[in-house]
């Protein structure tokens, strides 16, 4: 096998000392083999197996129709039932576990199977694909750099552009406003939604993707290119315009009942499952339409029309960008692969949906008034909105659970479709053979006539599990080559085995953020069911065959311990120091910062929540009044902001969840010169308790106020971020985006002045473990 990258060619000429007496050898390039297809791999976040049209759902999509029609569509392909997992696995063609991403980053642990540091040993697709002659580029969302790493210090070894991407446009985090997202444009942030009051960043993504592609073929027309497009769509918040949003308005009216049997009925007629297939049985927890209170209907309703019209909108761009690959030419020998989700879709919403997402990452209810009072905020830039629970499990149909829950077919089946006109010769068709995401990668390689390497930038390689699916591709009835493929995800787990499934729910449901489930207890029961010929784990057949059931659990067992799965945790179990990973600011409990400080991760920025603090700012002001912000945290759904208003007057804001505002500061602006602004908290104690907050000016108070209640776990998991002299994201504050400081900011520096009790800081390790759980 090869080793990238490959020694220099050595010269085939003849060198003396003058050119006369010389014999020149025509330098040659590297490049892809003759006949590489670009490749093209689709991503999206967070739908379920039954929402696109194309496999029977609900929302109309040309682009995914379009690419079956080319090409073929797969009904039994599956993720991990997580995102950085699926991405993880997709991109390496390892398991999940195996590339130390067991699950998201900001929840790791210092075992290997879920540190996130993929191993170099697993070079991803992207970089074998580069060094084999293709541009590669990545527009969306990455989420697979360790927490520690995101900061603007680096190191970006594990950034798209340190694994095989040369060109990186995105987020690099778990999700993000559609509206005012924290993009990176390589590794330096940029504000693209600024002067663009119609921004949205789908349709940013795949502009940038349409320019890419022109760039590389005008300026190396020979060379093969491999586009990744992980769109953050349809991920919460269901950002979406509302033109496209009113498109659905009173097609969810009759609840999710009544949407889950019609997706079922549209599926079967469809074909795109098998008749007899048995449509699983609503959970015990999730209420009956007819059972959930008719005064929260309409907000149901309409937080699913949001999501459909995200969907319908975000189907609508990929198909953009597919239109101009066929208007130039390109299609015929472009492979493209659409994948309609990392994970089934999310019921992390909660029962009765969200209006803020900070509030449910957090664990705090979410008040169905307040959220009925604000439906006219769903798919703006005012709220950050998730559907209910009940949505998802429809969307999922006809399997049970949903996403997260990686014991069955609601967490892990995705639909799936590639086009390749040049090498695909039976388009239109149907392929049922069991696959998984690890066999894209090989799938990709093998389309390019890429052999996978056994060497990579000096590290030998481990070998991949994925098989490719290129053998499906003119034998719709071949045998599936995968015959063994494991899934864990938060202790939900089970395992695939010659047509055989062997299925254990671990007993927390994805919206319930502190509920603690042991490992083996009453709550747990494995599961047995013959997928050859039960499409949708419908009939249980364990008690029937215990002697089976007991074969697959022993094949499960070897699989978790030949990838890393063990041991297993429960996303409620108290934290144990020694699971800690390592954190960018060590224990610093001061530090001082200045402009040059922007867009820093909430995770390496000294932590002011639970306890008293201090903020203090040195600036000067000049003749001219001063205004904008001093320094912020957050964003409109939760944070706090130290800023000049308009009339250059210095303000604090206390921002919770986006619903109680609390504003302290003076009436008059700043005088010309120097100013020292400090403000201060004093705690109660406890967990996310009030307590008293003042501002002064130059040692002068200049405000007082009681906050009954502060943020407990995260400001923002969207990407909103700690700056200073501007506000990078959606703005903390009643003030505009951005909002640059005139003041000269000589520093601002935090500091945390109290602590918790041991008690309460094993708690809040725990909840801040399972407030990452909601933000995959």
């Amino acid at each position: 096998m090869s080793a990238l990258p490959r020694p220099p060619r050595p010269f085939e000429g003849r060198i003396e000392r003058l050119l006369d007496d010389s014999q020149a050898a025509r330098l040659r390039k590297d490049g892809a083999p003759d006949g590489a297809p670009n490749i093209i791999l689709i991503m999206l976040d967070d739908v379920g197996f039954g929402s696109f049209g194309t496999f029977g759902g609900p929302v109309p999509t040309p682009a995914l129709d379009a690419v079956a029609a080319r090409g073929l569509r797969y009904n039994q392909f599956h993720t991990t039932a997580l995102c950085s997992p699926t991405r993880a696995a997709l991109l390496t063609g390892r398991n999940h576990h195996a590339v130390h991403m067991g699950g998201i980053p900001e929840g790791a642990n210092s075992f290997p199977g879920y540190d996130s540091l993929i191993p170099r040993s697993s070079a991803t697709v992207a970089e074998i694909l580069r060094q084999n002659g293709y541009a590669t580029a990545c527009f969306g969302k990455w989420h697979l750099t360790p927490t520690w790493e995101q900061g603007p210090a680096g190191p970006f070894d594990r950034w798209p552009t340190g694994m095989g991407f040369e060109r990186f446009y995105g987020i690099i985090n778990a999700e993000a406003s559609q509206y005012e997202p924290p993009v990176y444009d390589q590794t330096t942030p940029v504000f693209p939604y600024l002067g663009k009051p119609d921004y949205h960043l789908t349709e940013d993504l795949v502009d940038q993707s349409i320019a890419w592609i022109e760039r590389v073929r005008a300026t190396a027309p020979g060379k093969p290119y491999f586009l990744y497009l992980p769109t953050p769509a349809v991920h919460t918040p269901h950002h979406a315009p509302k033109a496209w949003i009113d498109r659905f308005a009173g097609q969810f009216d009759a609840g999710w009942d009544v949407l889950r049997q019609t997706i079922f009925e549209r599926q079967i007629a469809l074909g795109v499952i098998p008749e007899g297939t048995v449509l699983t049985d609503r959970p015990d927890e999730i209420p009956a339409w007819e059972d959930y209170p008719d005064r929260y209907k309409p907000m149901a309703s309409r937080l699913m029309e949001a999501f459909a019209g995200f969907l319908a909108h975000t189907d609508h761009h990929i198909g953009r960008l597919l239109q101009f690959v066929e208007a130039s030419g390109q299609a015929d020998n472009t492979l493209v692969v659409y994948i309609t989700g990392d994970n089934g879709a999310s019921a992390e919403g909660t029962l009765n949906g969200a209006w803020a997402a900070p509030s449910f990452q957090n664990g705090v209810p979410e008040d169905p008034e307040w959220m009925l009072a604000h439906m006219d905020d769903f798919g703006t830039a005012r709220c950050e909105n998730h559907f209910n629970a009940g949505w998802a499990w429809a969307l999922d149909a006809p399997f049970q659970w949903m996403k997260q829950v990686a014991s069955h077919f609601g967490g892990t089946r995705n639909a799936m479709a590639l086009s390749w006109p040049a090498g695909i010769a039976q388009a239109g068709g149907l392929r049922s053979q069991f696959h998984h995401v690890i066999d894209i990668a090989p799938t990709l390689l093998q389309a390019a006539g890429v052999e996978a390497p056994a060497r990579v930038n000096g590290v030998d390689q481990d070998p991949m599990d994925g098989v490719s699916m290129a053998y499906s591709f003119e034998a719709p009835d071949a045998p599936g080559r995968r015959t063994t493929q494991y899934f864990e995800i938060l202790g939900n787990r089970a395992v695939y085995h010659e047509g055989w499934m062997a299925s254990c729910f671990h007993g927390r449901v994805p919206w319930m953020r502190f509920l603690a489930t042991p490992f083996d207890g009453p709550q747990e029961r494995w599961e047995l069911y013959n997928i050859a010929e039960d499409f949708s784990q419908g009939r249980d057949l364990s008690a029937e065959f215990p002697e089976k059931l007991e074969e697959l659990k022993a094949v499960f067992d070897a699989e978790a311990r030949r990838n890393g799965v063990y041991p297993m945790r429960d996303p409620a179990r108290r934290a144990d120091p020694g699971l800690a990973v390592p954190t960018a600011l060590g224990s610093a409990r001061s530090m001082t910062y200045t402009t040059a400080h922007v867009r820093i991760p909430e995770s390496i920025v000294v932590n002011l929540k639970n306890c008293s603090y201090r903020i203090t700012a040195d600036l000067e002001v000049g003749e001219a009044p001063a205004r904008g912000v001093i320094a912020c945290q957050g964003g409109n759904m939760a944070g706090w902001s130290l800023y000049l208003d308009a009339a250059g007057a210095p303000r604090f804001l206390y921002n919770y969840f986006g619903r109680e505002l609390t504003l302290v500061g003076e009436a008059g602006p700043l005088a010309p010169g120097p100013h020292v602004l400090e403000v201060g908290f004093a705690y109660d104690g406890g967990l996310g308790a009030g307590g008293v907050l003042t501002l002064s000016v130059d040692g002068a108070p200049a405000g007082e106020a009681r906050l009954e209640r502060t943020v407990p776990v995260v400001f923002s998991m969207s990407g909103e971020t700690f700056d200073v002299g501007l506000d990078t994201g959606a703005p903390v504050g009643p003030y505009p985006h951005v909002y640059p400081c005139t003041a000269r900011i000589r520093t601002v520096t935090l500091e945390r002045l109290s602590d918790l009790s041991p008690a309460d800081r094993r708690t809040l390790a725990e909840r801040e473990f399972r407030a990452s759980v909601s933000s995959q």
